[in-house]
C-alpha cells in the first residue's frame, strides 16, 4: 500500500545524481505509483502494475532501475519494451533526463524506420539502458547486434496495448530469452487474461501495485487545449491574455525557474504578473496571494506544489502552459477554477510528442477536450484598437489636462502643424517600439484527429468491418499505393493489429495508413507512396497475428515499384514523424538495399521527378535531401 508518508523524493533512497536531476526538472512529490514501485524495484523485487498512462510510471520505473546500475559494464542493463515508436522514444528521453548527472550513462532507442547501422554502431560502443519496440528488438537479438546475457532488468511498457497490437508473441520470447535471474517490472492499464499469464509464467512474486486514479472534473470547467506547434507557447499565451476575458489566470509551469521567466516576460508586455514556486518565501508567498485576491496582481505563474490548496475566488482561468506529468495533477491544477458552483476555463498547451498525455488525461476525466481557436490577427486588432480608444476616454475624463491643452496650443502655434498630427505623434510616442496592431496571420493548425489510431482506424469503416470480398477495388486515393499482406481473418487478425505493427515498425504515423479490407488469408492496407526501400524490407519481417507480413505491392509482389524513387511524393516526407513533428531524414532512400548509392541514379530520378501541386516546397526539399542520404 502507498505510504502516506512519503512526500519527497528524498524518502525513497535515491542516489544524489539522482535526486538533483528531478529537482532540476521540477519534480518535487512523487506520485502514487512512484512512492509504491519505486522501493519496490530498489528491492529487486518484480513489480505487477496497474495504472493508466499519465500515472508518472516512466519515473516509477526508470528512477530505482538508474540507480542499481554499473556504469562500467557496457553491455546492456535495463530493457525496456514498448508498443510505440513514439513511447520508446519519450521514454529513452526520460531516462536521458534523469540521468544528466550520471557520467557516462547511455541509452539507445530502437525502433522501426531506423537505420539499422547507427544502430548497430551505438550496441558495439556500449549502451546501459535499450527502450525500443519488440519488433526491432527481436531483429537484432537475431542478427547478434543485442545480446542479453548480463541484462539485470526488463521492463514491459504498456503491455495491454502491445497484446492489442499483436505483439504478445514477440514479447513472450524476449522474456524466454533473458537471463533467469533478472528483474521484471510489468505495466499494464488492464490486466486481461494473457496479461496475466504472462505475469504468472515470467515474473517471480511479484509486488503488485494498483493505482486507481480519482480524476473528476467540476461540471462547471470548460476544457480547452491548444497544440504548440504552430504558435510560440509565449505568443500563443499573449493572444489568448489579450482576447480571452478574465478575472485572474493561474499559468502552471514545470519548474520553479520557468516560473520566473515567465512572469518577467509577461511583465515586460505589460501584464500585472508574478510568481509562486518553493523557493519563495512563506511571507512572500502570502502576500503575492493577497494582491491576488484584492486585485492588484491578474496574473500568477506557478508549480503545482506552490499552488496546492490554492483557493482564490478570481481565478476564472487555469492555463497549463506545461503538460502536467499525471493525469491527477490536471485534475488538482485545473480544479483551482470553477470552485463552488462558479464557472471556470481550462486551457492547456499540448506539443506533438504530448498528444499521448492528452489522449490520457480525456480518458481518465472521461471528458473530451475540444480544440480551442487561437485568435485570429483581426481580433487582436480590434480588442486594440477598442483598448486605445477607452484609454482616451479615460484620459479625456481627467481634470489634469489644463497643462497639456496649453503645451499643445502652444506647440500648435509655433510649428503650425494641425492638431490632429500632434495628437497622432503623441500616440506614436505612447506606444513607444511596440507596434499597436499585429501584421502576421498566426499560423494556422490542422484540426487533425486526437485518437490513438488516427484516421486510419476510421476511414473506410464499413470495410473494415465487414469480411471483404474479392471484385473491384475500391480507387486509391492520390499520393496512395495499396499493398497486400499475408495475414487476414484466418489468423484472427484486426485492423487495429495491421495499423499498430506499420506504424510502430514503419515510424509511420497511424493518421497515414488509408484504407484496410481484410480478407480470410490476406488483407490489402492503402500506404503514402515514397516507403524507403529498407522499410518495405522491414515490414516483410514484422510478424502479427503469429504471421509475418511478407508485404509486396497490390500486383507487383516483392517490390514496393515506383515507391522507391527519389523524388517522386514528398508525402512520405510528412508521413514519416519525429516527435517533434519534424519529417525524418529517412536512410535508405534512393540507396541501393546494402546501403551504397547509386551515383548516377540519384540525378536522373531527382530530374524526372514532377513537382507535385500539394506538397510544400519545404517538404519536397526535405524529401530530396533524404533521398540523398
Amino acid at each position: 500500500m502507498n505510504d502516506p508518508t512519503v512526500t519527497a523524493f528524498r524518502q525513497l533512497a535515491l542516489n544524489e545524481p539522482l535526486l538533483k536531476a528531478l529537482d532540476e526538472v521540477g519534480y518535487e512529490t512523487p506520485t502514487p505509483i512512484q512512492a509504491e514501485t519505486i522501493p519496490l524495484l530498489l528491492e529487486g523485487r518484480d513489480v505487477l502494475g496497474q495504472a493508466q498512462t499519465g500515472t508518472g510510471k516512466t519515473a516509477a520505473f526508470a528512477l530505482p532501475l538508474l540507480a542499481t546500475l554499473d556504469l562500467k559494464q557496457k553491455d546492456p542493463q535495463v530493457l525496456v519494451l514498448a508498443p510505440t515508436r513514439e513511447l520508446a522514444i519519450q521514454v529513452a528521453e526520460a531516462f536521458q533526463k534523469y540521468a544528466r548527472y550520471m557520467q557516462g550513462f547511455h541509452v539507445l532507442p530502437v525502433y522501426g524506420g531506423q537505420d539499422y547501422r547507427g544502430q548497430i554502431h551505438a550496441l558495439k560502443r556500449g549502451v546501459h539502458v535499450i527502450v525500443g519496440t519488440p519488433g526491432r528488438v527481436i531483429d537484432h537479438m537475431r542478427r547478434g547486434t543485442l545480446k542479453l546475457d548480463r541484462l539485470k532488468a526488463l521492463v514491459l511498457d504498456e503491455a495491454d496495448e502491445m497484446l492489442r497490437m499483436g505483439f504478445i508473441d514477440d514479447v513472450e520470447w524476449v522474456l524466454e530469452q533473458a537471463p533467469d535471474a533478472r528483474q521484471i517490472a510489468l505495466f499494464s492499464a488492464t490486466m486481461p487474461q494473457q496479461i496475466r499469464r504472462i505475469a504468472t509464467r515470467h515474473l517471480n512474486d511479484p509486488a503488485q501495485v494498483t493505482i486507481k486514479v480519482k480524476t473528476t472534473t467540476a461540471e462547471t470547467i470548460r476544457q480547452r487545449f491548444w497544440p504548440v506547434s504552430g504558435v510560440h507557447k509565449l505568443d500563443a499565451l499573449t493572444r489568448i491574455l489579450e482576447a480571452e476575458p478574465f478575472d485572474a489566470m493561474l499559468v502552471f509551469v514545470r519548474t520553479r525557474t520557468s516560473t520566473l521567466e515567465l512572469s518577467e516576460k509577461l511583465e515586460a508586455r505589460g501584464y500585472d504578473a508574478a510568481a509562486l514556486n518553493g523557493d519563495i518565501p512563506q511571507k512572500q508567498r502570502e502576500r503575492t496571494i493577497q494582491q491576488l485576491k484584492q486585485g492588484k496582481l491578474d496574473i500568477l505563474v506557478a508549480t503545482d506544489v506552490a499552488a496546492r490548496g490554492l483557493d482564490v475566488e478570481r481565478i476564472s482561468h487555469v492555463l497549463n502552459y506545461d503538460i502536467p506529468y499525471d493525469t491527477e495533477a490536471y485534475v488538482h491544477r485545473i480544479g483551482r477554477t470553477g470552485r463552488a458552483g462558479r464557472q471556470g476555463d481550462a486551457i492547456l498547451f499540448v506539443a506533438p510528442r504530448e498528444r499521448r498525455m492528452l489522449g490520457a488525461i480525456e480518458k481518465a476525466t472521461r471528458k473530451k477536450i475540444d480544440l480551442m481557436e487561437l485568435p485570429s490577427t483581426e481580433l487582436i486588432n480590434d480588442k486594440r484598437i477598442a483598448r486605445f480608444k477607452q484609454r482616451i476616454t479615460d484620459t479625456l475624463a481627467s481634470d489634469d489636462l489644463e497643462l497639456f491643452t496649453s503645451l499643445i496650443e502652444q506647440y500648435q502655434q509655433e510649428h503650425n502643424v494641425p492638431a490632429l498630427e500632434i495628437a497622432a505623434a503623441l500616440a506614436l510616442l505612447l506606444q513607444g517600439d511596440t507596434p499597436l496592431l499585429l501584421k502576421h496571420k498566426p499560423r494556422k493548425m490542422a484540426n487533425r484527429d486526437r485518437d490513438s489510431a488516427g484516421p486510419a482506424a476510421r476511414s473506410s469503416q464499413a470495410g473494415r468491418k465487414r469480411t471483404a470480398v474479392h471484385g473491384k477495388q475500391p480507387p486509391l486515393e492520390k499520393g496512395m499505393l495499396r499493398y497486400r499482406i499475408a495475414v487476414g481473418h484466418d489468423h484472427h487478425v484486426k485492423p487495429a493489429n495491421i495499423v499498430g505493427a506499420i506504424a510502430s515498425e514503419a515510424g509511420l504515423d497511424s493518421q497515414y495508413i488509408g484504407r484496410i479490407d481484410i480478407f480470410d488469408d490476406h488483407s490489402l492496407v492503402d500506404l503514402p507512396e515514397g516507403m524507403p526501400r529498407e522499410v518495405f524490407n522491414d515490414l516483410k519481417q514484422v510478424w502479427v497475428s503469429g504471421q509475418k507480413l511478407k508485404i509486396t505491392l497490390h500486383g507487383k509482389p516483392g517490390k514496393p515499384g515506383k515507391a522507391g524513387k527519389a523524388g517522386k511524393s514528398a508525402k512520405v516526407a510528412a508521413c514519416h514523424k519525429t516527435q517533434a513533428g519534424k519529417p525524418d531524414k529517412v536512410s535508405g532512400r534512393g540507396k541501393n538495399p546494402d546501403g551504397s548509392k547509386p551515383p548516377v541514379r540519384k540525378k536522373k530520378a531527382a530530374a524526372r521527378a514532377k513537382p507535385e501541386k500539394r506538397p510544400a516546397k519545404a517538404a519536397k526539399k526535405r524529401l530530396r535531401k533524404a533521398s540523398a542520404r
